[in-house]
C-alpha cells in the first residue's frame, strides 16, 4: 500500500466519520456524559470538516406557537425559537456559518464564550454588521466548559425580543463532579403579545405577558421525565429584556453547580429550592428526586404564571357582582362580571369564554384531579421508577391514602378540629 492509498482512506474514513457524527451516530461526549436534550427544540447538526466540526445557523422570520391558540410571527434561528442547542466538547474547533434571511442585518455573539476578539460578533465594533441575504463565518475553538448562550449584537432590543436566542453547552473533557444521567436546556424568556396580535412587542419595557420556557408557555412546554434518585442537570439561561425569574422546584433540593462565568466549587453550593436566574446569566442546577410524582417548576414571580392576564383593569375582588350585573346586563345581554370572589375559576372558564383572536388570557391546562390554572413559565418533573416506560403525556397514579383531600366529620371529630 502506497502513500496515496493511505490518504484515500484516510479521507473515506474521515467522510464516513464526518455522516455519521452529523446523523447522530458517533458518541461524541466523553466520559460517558449524557446529550442535553432541549424539551420542544432541537440540537444543531454537525459535520467534521478536516477535523472542524462545521455548522449552519439561519436567522428568519418563523410561525411560532407559544400554545394553542397563540401563534405569532417571531424572529428565530433554523426555524424556531430558541435556536438549535449548540453542544460540543472541550477543545472543539467549529466553524459556524450565519446566513441572515431577516429584513435587517443582524450579528451573532457568543455570550460567555472567550474567543479571539474579532469573532465576538458586537456590530460595529468587532465586525460589519451582516446584511440581508449574506453569509458570515465564525471559527474559534472553545477552550472552556460550560453553558453559554448566543444572540444577536445587532438591534438587540428589536431581535432578542422576538425570539433571536439560543443555548450553547460545552462538555469537559473528562466528568466533573457527580455523573447525571439527564441533561436538559431551558432559555427563559418573557414577551409581550398583546391580545389578537401577530408579532411581539419589542419596545415593551413592562407588563411582559407571555412567560416561557424554550419559547413555550404551559400547557404547551414539554414535561422532563427523569427516574427515581437520578441525578439530574438542567441549565436555565435568560436573555429576557428586563426581568430575572425565579425558579422553584417542587419536590426536590437543588444546587447551583455552575454559571455562565464557570463551575461552583462543591465547598460553595448549598442547597436551594428556588433559583434566582438575573437578565443575561446562566445558572445550572443539579438535583435528585427522592420520591415520584408530577413535580411542577416553575417562575415564582406570581405573574409569570399566567398566560396574557391584563392589568388595565380595577381591583374586583369583593366587589358586589350582583348589582354590577344587573345594570350591566340591561345594556350587554348576557354579561356576568368575573373576578369579584378571585380568579382561579377563570382559567378553567377561559377557554370557552369569547376571547379576542389569537390570545389565551388566563388559560392554563388539564390536570388529573382539577384545571390547573397556572400557565406561562411552568412544567413539570415527571418522576418515575422506570422513566423508560413512563407515558410523558400522563400523570402519577397516586398510591391510595397519599392524596390530600376533604376530611370526614369522623377524622375532625377524633382530631378535635371544629369547623
Amino acid at each position: 500500500m502506497n502513500r496515496r492509498d493511505v490518504l484515500k482512506l484516510t479521507a473515506v474514513g474521515a467522510g464516513l466519520a464526518a455522516v455519521a457524527e452529523a446523523a447522530g451516530e458517533v458518541a461524541a461526549l466523553p466520559a460517558g456524559q449524557p446529550a442535553v436534550v432541549t424539551p420542544n427544540g432541537s440540537t444543531l447538526p454537525w459535520k467534521v470538516v478536516r477535523g472542524v466540526k462545521v455548522g449552519h445557523l439561519v436567522a428568519e422570520v418563523v410561525k411560532h406557537t407559544f400554545a394553542p391558540g397563540l401563534d405569532v410571527e417571531a424572529w428565530g434561528y433554523n426555524g424556531g425559537t430558541p435556536g438549535p442547542t449548540i453542544e460540543v466538547v472541550q477543545g472543539d474547533t467549529v466553524r459556524l456559518y450565519v446566513t441572515n434571511r431577516l429584513p435587517e442585518a443582524t450579528t451573532v455573539h457568543w455570550h460567555g464564550v472567550l474567543l479571539p476578539n474579532g469573532m465576538d460578533g458586537v456590530s460595529g465594533l468587532t465586525q460589519k454588521p451582516i446584511p440581508p441575504g449574506a453569509t458570515f463565518k465564525y471559527e474559534f475553538t472553545f477552550k472552556d466548559a460550560g453553558t453559554f448562550m448566543y444572540h444577536p449584537h445587532y438591534d438587540e432590543m428589536t431581535q432578542m425580543a422576538l425570539g433571536l436566542m439560543g443555548m450553547i453547552v460545552v462538555h469537559p473533557r473528562s466528568v466533573r463532579g457527580l455523573p447525571v444521567k439527564r441533561d436538559f436546556a431551558l432559555m427563559t424568556h418573557a414577551w409581550k403579545l398583546r391580545a389578537g396580535m401577530r408579532r411581539p412587542d419589542p419596545t415593551a419595557m413592562s407588563d411582559f405577558n407571555v412567560l416561557t420556557f424554550n419559547s413555550r408557555c404551559f400547557p404547551a412546554t414539554a414535561p422532563l421525565v427523569v427516574g427515581v434518585g437520578e441525578r439530574v442537570r438542567v441549565r436555565l439561561g435568560n436573555l429576557s429584556a428586563m426581568d430575572h425569574h425565579s425558579i422553584h422546584f417542587h419536590g426536590v433540593r437543588a444546587e447551583v453547580a455552575w454559571t455562565d462565568g464557570g463551575e461552583v466549587p462543591p465547598s460553595a453550593r448549598v442547597p436551594e429550592v428556588t433559583v434566582l436566574v438575573p437578565v443575561g446569566s446562566v445558572r445550572v442546577v443539579e438535583l435528585t428526586f427522592p420520591a415520584p410524582g408530577d413535580w411542577a417548576m416553575h417562575c415564582h414571580m406570581t405573574h409569570h404564571v399566567m398566560n396574557q392576564m391584563g392589568h388595565a383593569g380595577p381591583v374586583m375582588v369583593g366587589a358586589d357582582a350582583q348589582r354590577i350585573d344587573a345594570r350591566v346586563q340591561s345594556v350587554v345581554k348576557g354579561y356576568m362580571t368575573m373576578g369579584h370572589d378571585g380568579m382561579g375559576a377563570m382559567s378553567a372558564m377561559a377557554p370557552m369564554m369569547d376571547s379576542p383572536p389569537n390570545s389565551i388570557p388566563m388559560y392554563g391546562g388539564p390536570g388529573p384531579f382539577a384545571h390547573i390554572d397556572m400557565g406561562g413559565m411552568f412544567t413539570v418533573f415527571k418522576v418515575r421508577p422506570d422513566p423508560s416506560k413512563a407515558d410523558p403525556d400522563g400523570f402519577w397514579d397516586h398510591p391510595k391514602g397519599t392524596v390530600a383531600e376533604e376530611a370526614t366529620e369522623g377524622e375532625l371529630l377524633l382530631d378535635g378540629i371544629e369547623v
